[in-house]
């Protein structure tokens, strides 16, 4: 008996990410986890500069910005319960002073315009269609940051909006690096708030508008991977969520991960995480006794291991 119906996986035949690849990681709270894995694995990766940024609109201005380098200054920030915030970043960035949230800023504009010039893939993960428009300015924001629900218009972002979106999103990187990589992929996180109903029609409006998008590029540097499917087909079960019952827990989050390595991940680079996870698995190790001759040994052999690994790849971190 067959008990799991299974989303069909073809491996990436070109392009694969190794560990010469850089990959940027850009969107809703799923691709911090995605970004984590990577991390663990000790990929080169920049994830989020500006923080979780749900809606596509958030990830088009963040581009645009870094693309054209923008240099923010107080008229782009502003104070709210005693904390300075900008309108294009998560409350991450916020700061009580606004010369360090500025600095913040500034330093993740230049950051992303530098990654932006190198990125080998930039992997894209849209949470929400729904965006707020701050009536005082008439602009779209990445956060509301717990301004007065009055002060926004709340909007469906149409199927065409968000294709056109993409599409900048992608000239815009395009400008600075023709040869990237994008992966594309909707976040399985609910976003019950906006309503049951609305997240539904939300996240149609997402996958309809990707497909549109790549349906009209010629290129084969444009992917999608079927994260919300495999979460929503394979995944079905509420036992694959955390306790809010909205966002997947690290058991969904693993089988994800595991799955996009089968597609996205070299077969050489798949035996070096095996190498470097032997060696987290060894860092996180709690001894008995951290000053006894056998962890010691221990600790050393660590060492080698990382050491050599080292010299086989490079520009491998341990903590």
């Amino acid at each position: 008996m067959n008990l799991q119906t299974k989303i069909p996986l073809q491996r990436q035949r070109f392009n694969q990410i190794d560990y010469n690849s850089k990959v940027l990681l850009l969107g809703s709270c799923f691709s911090e986890n995605i970004g984590n894995k990577f991390n663990y694995f000790k990929f080169q990766t920049l994830r989020n500069p500006f923080g979780i940024l749900f809606q596509p609109l958030a990830i088009e201005h963040l581009i645009t910005n870094a693309v054209n380098k923008k240099e923010y200054s107080t008229e782009d920030i502003f104070l709210h319960n005693e904390h300075y915030h900008c309108f294009d970043a998560h409350s991450k960035l916020s700061h009580s002073n606004a010369d360090e949230l500025l600095s913040r800023i500034n330093k993740s504009i230049k950051q992303t315009h530098r990654f932006l010039k190198e990125a080998s893939h930039i992997i894209i993960t849209l949470g929400t269609a729904w965006a707020y428009r701050y009536i005082e300015t008439d602009s779209f924001v990445a956060n509301c940051h717990k301004i007065l629900q009055k002060k926004f218009l709340k909007e469906l972002l149409s199927v065409e909006e968000v294709a056109q979106s993409l599409e900048a999103i992608v000239s815009l990187v395009k400008s600075l690096n023709p040869d990237v990589n994008f992966i594309f992929t909707v976040s399985p996180v609910r976003h019950i708030k906006d309503g049951f109903v609305e997240n539904t029609q939300s996240k149609s409006h997402l996958i309809s508008a990707i497909h549109e998008f790549l349906g009209s590029q010629s290129e084969s540097n444009h992917s999608y991977f079927p994260s919300f499917e495999i979460v929503m087909d394979e995944l079905r079960d509420y036992r694959f969520y955390n306790e809010d019952m909205l966002h997947p827990n690290q058991t969904a989050i693993n089988y994800i991960w595991e799955k996009f390595v089968s597609v996205w991940i070299n077969s050489e680079a798949q035996n070096v995480m095996e190498e470097v996870e032997n060696i987290q698995k060894g860092l996180a190790h709690k001894p008995f006794n951290p000053n006894s001759e056998t962890h010691q040994k221990f600790i050393q052999n660590l060492v080698t291991k990382s050491s050599n690994l080292n010299a086989k790849v490079g520009r491998l971190i341990f903590e």
